[in-house]
């Protein structure tokens, strides 16, 4: 069975194995996360700042590793450093379940952000170089609803697991072994279309568009940071209102499942809002943050987080799909990199973001972030509209040029 790319067709394997590897950017840090309240009990002797360190240093080193393997997949042979990533990834698989002590899962903490940040670029860069047109757009979708796919089941594996040992729910990051027998058919396929280096926005052959780019990276770091909050603060907020952690936990799989569900429509989608779809996408959002402070009632808090994870589902891919026009075809996966550090880059600052404001401004309330965010977003809002027929905006289908018309 083969696969249409716009550039021909591909055997469904080489699809499967690029599945793969948008599987694997959903599980980095999972693991640590149902045990963290455990680690203190753990490992008695062990500081505050140190068990944070798990849950945060994987992404804090994912982000120049990510930059690293973007720059590398000009020089270097993209499916060794595929093996090379995946085989790394696994290997911190391994060493977390035979650690024993607080260094050790430190130290394995790092190495997992390394081996991380060598494959997430490659998800979206393998399918830069296969796909073209409407079929590549639609393959960012779908690699956007693996990932959350993953991670909502990888979650609920996880909790079960840590329930049993705290040492099981490592087991999850054996999955890169998938992605490396798939990365044998990768390296025996057919090999993409070579197109010829067009010429970019700033009228130069085989460079990027910086300020596209630039544009790009920030918007995708804003609305990151502007639905991160369901994770990171929305179980405070619950819990201020009387409801219970597996509450919380109904309404944040909302929130990653709604995330899922634009990646099968999203062509119609496009078709459907043309150069609105993000100023309609930032408007859930709003709508979604609103109703999640309007209401004490369940119900209505998960419509609010599926409006979020609907809107961000949407402009994820698409985000995707504009920076392989930014770039010639062999800086595209370097583009990617950087534009992906920010999904990293905003996570890690959120939490420090909001608590310094907290601090300046003297509050203390578990309402303060969803305020602030709205109030960002509606503000978004106006400025999507406004440049509604700019690059950053103008989401038409019928604007899906190929790069020399850039």
């Amino acid at each position: 069975m083969n696969i249409q790319t716009g550039k021909g067709s591909i055997p469904v394997v080489i699809l499967l194995g690029i599945w793969s590897i948008s599987a694997l950017n959903a599980i980095p840090g999972l693991a640590v996360s149902p045990i963290l309240g455990e680690m203190s009990t753990i490992f008695p002797h062990a500081s505050e700042f140190e068990i944070q360190l798990l849950s945060s240093l994987p992404s804090l080193l994912t982000i120049p590793f990510v930059l690293l393997s973007g720059k590398l997949t000009e020089r270097v042979d993209n499916i060794v450093l595929l093996q090379v990533g995946s085989l790394v990834f696994a290997l911190t698989g391994l060493l977390y379940m035979l650690s024993t002590q607080m260094w050790q899962l430190i130290a394995v903490s790092a190495l997992l952000g390394i081996g991380s940040g060598m494959i997430v670029p490659l998800s979206t860069g393998f399918i830069s170089r296969y796909f073209t047109g409407k079929y590549r757009t639609r393959q960012f979708g779908f690699s956007s609803a693996i990932t959350n796919i993953v991670l909502v089941a990888a979650t609920l594996l996880t909790g079960y697991l840590a329930e049993v040992d705290w040492h099981l729910p490592f087991v999850v990051y054996f999955l890169p072994l998938v992605t490396f027998v798939f990365s044998f058919f990768l390296k025996h396929g057919p090999a993409p279309d070579v197109e010829p280096e067009p010429r970019t926005a700033e009228g130069k052959r085989g460079r990027i568009a910086v300020g596209r780019l630039v544009g790009l990276m920030f918007f995708y770091g804003l609305i990151t940071y502007l639905v991160v909050i369901v994770s990171f603060n929305l179980p405070f907020l619950m819990q201020e209102n009387h409801f219970d952690t597996e509450a919380s936990g109904v309404v944040i799989s909302l929130f990653y499942l709604a995330i899922v569900v634009p990646g099968f429509f999203l062509t119609p989608i496009l078709s459907a809002c043309r150069s609105l779809t993000k100023c309609v996408c930032l408007l859930g959002i709003a709508a979604g943050l609103a109703l999640i402070l309007a209401s004490t009632e369940i119900v209505v808090m998960g419509v609010g987080a599926i409006l979020m994870g609907l809107g961000y589902g949407v402009m994820q891919p698409v985000i995707y799909d504009q920076t392989t026009r930014v770039a010639s075809p062999a800086k595209t996966t370097l583009a990617l990199a950087f534009v992906m550090s920010m999904n990293y880059l905003a996570i890690l600052l959120t939490p420090p973001f909001i608590d310094a404001l907290e601090t300046l401004f003297h509050i203390h309330s578990q309402q303060f972030p969803f305020v602030l965010n709205l109030s960002i977003t509606l503000l978004a809002v106006v400025w999507a509209y406004a440049g509604r027929k700019t690059f950053l905006f103008d989401d038409s289908v019928a604007n899906d040029k190929p790069k020399s018309e850039l």
